[in-house]
C-alpha cells in the first residue's frame, strides 16, 4: 500500500478521539480553503485546457488551465468529504457523548463552509469559465465536463445567482436545517423507551430471548425499544395487551420534542426552496433525482398504491380472519398485531415457524457467510485486521480483489446496539475512494442481536452490506464527486435490494445457515420460506407508500397538525389502521435524511427487480453476470446517470414489468 493510500489512522486510546476529530476536520477545512484560494487567485487560460498540470506559481499569481481548475476543485471536495464523513459517522456511533457532540459541531462547520462555497460568485465564475473552455475544445474530457456541470448546478441550487440579502437568508436556512436535522436524529437516538412486564407475559418468545431478559429484584422484566428487544416481541409475544403497550411505546419515541423540531424543519426547507424559485421542497429535492419533479413523486406513490391494493386487501383480510379466531369481535388490525398474525399465518398456512428458522441463523455464522457470499459473487477477499475503532464491538476487514490481491479498501462492521448509538441500520462513509489518492473506507452500522437472528435480520444485513460493497467497489473514481454510493438518491437502494435475493436462495444460505447440531437448513424449509415471503407483499408495498406519502405530503404544503395529517395519510395509503395516541412521525428518522424522498425505496425496488431478471435464479454465483454487474453498475459509482448504468448492464432501459410481475404473483 502506497503512503497516500494508507488507512485512516484512528486513535488507539479513548482519550484521543476528541483531538483526532478536531485535527481531522481542521486539516480538511484548511486544505479545502487552500484549494479554493488557488482557484480564485488567477483567471482561466483556455489554451491550457488539455493539461491537468498545476503550476503552483501560476495558480497563485496567474491564469491556469481549465483542467487544472477541475483538479483543484476535486482537491477541495476530497478534503471536505474526508472531514464531513468522519464527523457524520462519529456523531452517530461514538460511545462517549462529548465526542458525539463535538462531531455534530464539526459536521456543522463543514456544512457551513460548504454552503459558503455554494454562494461564492467568484468561485462560480472560475468554474463556469472552465466548463465553457472545456466544452469549446475539440475533444472535451467527458468526466471533467460532467463534474463541472453538476457542480455549477449545485451552486445555482445554493443561490449563487441571487441577491445578497437572499444569499444571506439561504445561508441561515441551510445552517438551521443542519442543526434541526441533527437535533431530530439525536432525539430518536437518545430516546430509548422501555416497558416493564411480569415474566409470564413473555409467553411465546424464544427461549434465548427469555434467558437474555432475567427479572430484576422486583420480579419484573425490562424491555427497551431497541430493535433486538422490540422486533422479536411484536412477532412472537402471545400477550396482545403487552404487544400493544410495547408498540405504542415504540411509535412514541421522540414525542413530543420531535413534533416541534419537525415543524420547524419543514418550514425551513419550504422557505429555502421558495427563495430559490421552486413551488416547494419536493420540486427542489426531486430536481436532482431520477423522478425529476414533486408531482412525479405523488404520481408514483399512487401508481404503486393502485397496483398493490387488491393483493394488500386480500392478505389483510386473511390476517383479520385469523385474529378473529382469538378475538371474535375484532373489526380492524393494526401495527400492534400485524407481525404476530403474519407470523401465525406463515406458520399455519406455509409451515414456516420463524422460531425454528432462527435457530439456523447464529449471528457469527451469518456474518461469516455474508462475507463468503459477497466475496464469491464480486471476486473479493475480506481479511480481518487488528485495527483501532471507536468501540470494541466493531470488526475491521481489509477488502482485496481476489484475482490480483489488490487492496481495494477497508470496512468497519458495527452491528450491535448500545446506548447513544444510531438506532436503525445504515452505511456510513469514512474515507472517500479517489484513484491514486485514497482507498475507500466505510462503516456498516446496525442493531442486531449477538445470538440468533430472525431471517428478516439476515435479509437486512445483506441489504445494508450492499451499500458498503457499493462504496468500496466504486472507490477508484478519478473525482470524489463520483466516488462510492454517489448516484441519484432514488437509485441508491437498488443494488442493496438486489443483494437481498441472495439471502433467499437455498444453496447459498445453506453454506452458513446451520443449527447447533451442525445441520444445514433444509432446502425444503427454504422453499416454504420463499413461498411464505410472498404473503403480505401487497400490504408491504402499501405501507411503504404510506411512509412515502408522509415524507412527500408533509413537505408539499403547510401542515397545521402533523399527527392528524399522518392519520389521514395512513387511512388513504396503508392497509392497516392508525393507533390512537401514537406519533409515528417523531421517530421516522428518514424525514431527516431522505426529506420528501422516501418514495425512493420502492422506486429502487422497481429497478432492483429488473436488475435481478438478468441473473439465472438457478445459478446466482454465475460470475459472468455478477462481474458484469459489478463492473458496469457498482464500480461506476456516480460517473454516469443511474438510468444509463442500468441500461449498460441490461442492454435496454429499465422497465416496470419485472416489479409488476412480482407484485401480481399470487401468494
Amino acid at each position: 500500500m502506497t503512503a497516500h493510500q494508507s488507512p485512516l489512522p484512528l486513535p488507539t486510546e479513548p482519550a484521543a478521539w476528541s483531538d483526532f476529530l478536531a485535527r481531522r476536520c481542521d486539516a480538511g477545512l484548511a486544505e479545502a480553503r487552500a484549494a479554493v484560494a488557488r482557484l480564485k487567485a488567477g483567471g482561466i487560460d483556455p489554451a491550457a485546457a488539455v493539461t491537468g498540470a498545476i503550476d503552483p506559481a501560476a495558480a497563485v499569481t496567474g491564469a491556469i488551465g481549465p483542467a487544472a481548475v477541475v483538479e483543484l476543485w476535486n482537491d477541495a471536495e476530497v478534503a471536505l468529504k474526508r472531514s464531513g464523513s468522519v464527523a457524520a459517522l462519529l456523531a452517530e456511533v461514538h460511545p462517549v457523548e462529548a465526542v458525539r457532540t463535538l462531531a455534530e459541531d464539526r459536521f456543522r462547520e463543514v456544512q457551513r463552509f460548504t454552503t459558503e462555497l455554494g454562494q461564492d460568485r467568484a468561485l462560480y465564475d472560475v468554474l463556469a469559465a472552465a466548463e465553457q473552455a472545456l466544452a469549446d475544445t475539440t475533444a472535451p474530457d467527458p468526466d471533467s465536463l460532467r463534474l463541472l456541470r453538476l457542480t455549477l448546478r449545485d451552486f445555482r441550487r445554493a443561490g449563487v445567482d441571487r441577491d445578497a440579502a437572499t444569499r444571506d437568508r439561504l445561508r441561515e436556512l441551510a445552517e438551521l436545517e443542519v442543526r434541526l436535522g441533527q437535533d431530530f436524529s439525536r432525539t430518536i437516538r437518545d430516546d430509548v423507551a422501555s416497558i416493564r412486564l411480569s415474566p409470564h407475559r413473555l409467553a411465546g418468545l424464544p427461549a434465548d430471548y427469555v434467558a437474555a431478559h432475567p427479572p430484576a429484584e422486583d420480579g419484573l422484566i425490562t424491555l427497551t425499544t431497541d430493535y433486538p428487544d422490540f422486533v422479536p416481541f411484536r412477532s412472537f409475544a402471545r400477550d396482545a395487551a403487552a404487544r400493544r403497550e410495547f408498540t405504542v411505546a415504540f411509535l412514541n419515541r421522540g414525542w413530543p420534542d420531535n413534533d416541534a423540531l419537525l415543524r420547524e424543519l419543514l418550514a425551513t426547507r419550504h422557505e429555502r426552496a421558495t427563495l430559490l424559485g421552486y413551488d416547494g421542497w419536493p420540486d427542489f429535492d426531486a430536481e436532482v433525482k431520477m423522478v425529476g419533479t414533486g408531482a412525479a413523486i405523488a404520481a408514483f406513490i399512487d401508481r404503486i398504491d393502485a397496483a398493490a391494493r387488491a393483493s394488500a386487501d386480500a392478505d389483510r383480510d386473511v390476517l383479520l380472519q385469523r385474529m378473529r379466531r382469538d378475538r371474535p369481535d375484532a373489526a380492524v388490525i393494526d401495527a400492534a398485531d400485524v407481525s404476530y398474525y403474519a407470523e401465525l399465518i406463515r406458520r399455519e398456512n406455509y409451515d414456516v415457524d420463524a422460531q425454528q428458522v432462527r435457530r439456523y441463523f447464529d449471528f457469527a455464522r451469518v456474518r461469516a457467510g455474508l462475507l463468503e457470499v459477497t466475496g464469491r459473487l464480486f471476486g473479493l477477499r475480506y481479511e480481518p485486521v487488528d485495527a483501532p475503532s471507536w468501540h470494541e464491538d466493531v470488526t475491521v476487514y481489509d477488502v482485496h480483489q481476489s484475482a490480483t490481491d489488490e487492496l481495494l479498501g477497508r470496512i468497519y462492521l458495527d452491528l450491535h446496539p448500545r446506548d447513544g448509538k444510531f438506532k436503525h441500520a445504515a452505511q456510513f462513509d469514512l474515507v472517500p475512494g479517489v484513484a491514486g489518492r485514497s482507498l475507500p473506507e466505510g462503516a456498516l452500522v446496525c442493531n442486531f442481536s449477538r445470538g440468533l437472528l430472525e431471517h428478516s435480520d439476515v435479509v437486512t444485513l445483506f441489504h445494508e452490506f450492499g451499500h458498503l460493497v457499493h462504496h468500496v467497489l466504486a472507490g477508484n473514481q478519478r473525482f470524489a464527486r463520483f466516488s462510492g454510493v454517489s448516484t441519484e438518491w432514488d437509485f441508491v437502494e437498488a443494488p442493496s435490494q438486489l443483494l437481498e435475493e441472495w439471502a433467499w436462495d437455498a444453496d447459498i444460505i445453506r453454506c452458513f445457515a446451520v443449527d447447533g447440531q451442525g445441520q444445514a437448513i433444509p432446502a425444503e424449509l427454504v422453499a416454504r420460506m420463499r413461498a411464505a415471503k410472498d404473503f403480505g407483499k401487497g400490504y408491504f408495498a402499501r405501507t411503504q407508500m404510506f411512509y412515502a406519502a408522509v415524507s412527500y405530503y408533509l413537505h408539499a404544503g403547510a401542515v397545521d397538525d402533523i399527527t392528524a395529517t399522518v392519520r389521514e395519510l395512513q387511512a388513504r395509503y396503508d392497509a392497516f389502521e392508525f393507533i390512537e395516541g401514537t406519533h409515528f412521525h417523531t421517530s421516522f428518522g428518514h424525514l431527516e435524511g431522505y426529506t420528501s424522498a422516501y418514495y425512493t425505496y420502492l422506486w429502487s425496488l422497481v429497478i432492483a427487480k429488473d436488475l435481478f431478471s438478468a441473473f439465472d435464479p438457478d445459478d446466482l454465483f454465475d460470475t459472468a453476470v455478477s462481474h458484469r454487474y459489478r463492473d458496469r453498475v457498482l464500480a461506476a459509482g456516480g460517473s454516469r446517470d443511474a438510468a444509463d448504468l442500468v441500461a449498460h448492464f441490461l442492454g435496454r432501459p429499465y422497465s416496470f414489468d419485472a416489479f409488476a410481475r412480482w407484485l401480481a404473483r399470487p401468494a
